[in-house]
């Protein structure tokens, strides 16, 4: 089997994807750009969304869940009266409403979509029916019937009302939210249509889109000193666990694979926890009676 090419390079970028790329290509970029060996995203943003996509980066990989699992914000503008056949903008207009709710109506009916709720994935959406995407069985003109699913919503809130047509919003929401499902359905429920117009990412975890960088400062910078710079500690993407240090010779048994011992911190027992050594991140694992049991195990040396 022939190996893969490239750097052992490990740790976060944060790229502001623009509008028009998908998640994909900007992870093939960045790949290109750091000539890394192994790379992959936390999390896709629709091809016409920007925003935070945080691209890990060798064993960086290995704490994409932990990513993928944290809250995260959206800002997006709905577009009210029209319902799409893809819940944004790129898709075709199936239904139109005259009717145009208050400032009062849609900021009442917005409660509705925090807490647990359950929420029907767009038909243009990445689920798979019978082992195939839900988007290609869409693109073949059949409608499904997608199962609901669950999300928690921490907020929603109206942050400007632009036009008669036209709102912005904010959601803070966990893992597996579509901001289209949410247009959709609330257009739905103020009896006039919605669907998404402009989306944006403005934070994931510990990543702010503030803090992004470009895709044309990706190129610029490519096979330089100046982008491997730009590059965050892969423990960054651990930000929401406990850090445990260790002995040596617990770091010796971790790396192996095997319990090992770590001095007590802030984990309990039973709580994930990392595990560094000498300021470098070991392991991640369930910490118990002084131990950490490794479920991931980092490699960089």
């Amino acid at each position: 089997m022939a190996r893969k090419k490239g750097r052992d390079i490990s740790g976060w970028l944060i790229v502001d994807k623009p509008a028009g790329m998908t998640s994909t290509s900007v992870v093939n970029k960045v790949r290109w750009a750091l000539a890394a060996k192994k790379a992959g995203h936390a999390g896709t943003l629709d091809p016409e969304a920007t925003g935070v996509l945080a691209v890990a980066l060798g064993e960086a990989t290995k704490t994409v869940p932990y990513i993928t699992d944290a809250m995260k914000a959206y800002r997006f503008i709905v577009r009210l009266g029209q319902a799409t056949n893809t819940d944004d903008a790129e898709g075709e207009i199936l239904r139109e409403s005259a009717e145009r709710p208050s400032d009062e109506e849609i900021k009442e009916a917005l409660h509705q979509f925090v807490g647990d709720i359950q929420q029907v994935p767009p038909q243009f959406s990445a689920v798979k029916v019978d082992g195939e995407r839900a988007y290609k069985r869409a693109r073949d003109g059949e409608e499904m019937e997608l199962s609901a699913r669950p999300l928690f919503v921490e907020s929603l809130i109206m942050l400007e009302r632009i036009d008669a047509d036209h709102v912005e919003l904010e959601m803070v929401c966990g893992k597996g939210g579509y901001v289209r499902s949410i247009a959709r359905d609330l257009g739905e429920a103020l009896g006039c249509f919605g669907h998404v117009l402009r989306l944006r990412r403005v934070w994931s975890g510990p990543f702010e889109a503030s803090d992004g960088i470009t895709v044309e400062q990706i190129d610029t910078l490519a096979k330089t000193p100046e982008l491997d710079e730009k590059l965050l500690p892969l423990q960054v993407g651990l930000a929401d666990l406990p850090e445990l240090r260790c002995t040596p010779e617990g770091a010796a048994r971790l790396r192996n694979g095997n319990p090992g011992m770590v001095i007590p911190g802030e984990a309990e027992y039973g709580d994930e926890a990392w595990a560094s050594f000498q300021g470098k991140p070991i392991a991640v694992g369930i910490f118990k009676a002084g131990e950490l049991h490794p479920s991931r195990v980092f490699n960089l040396d």
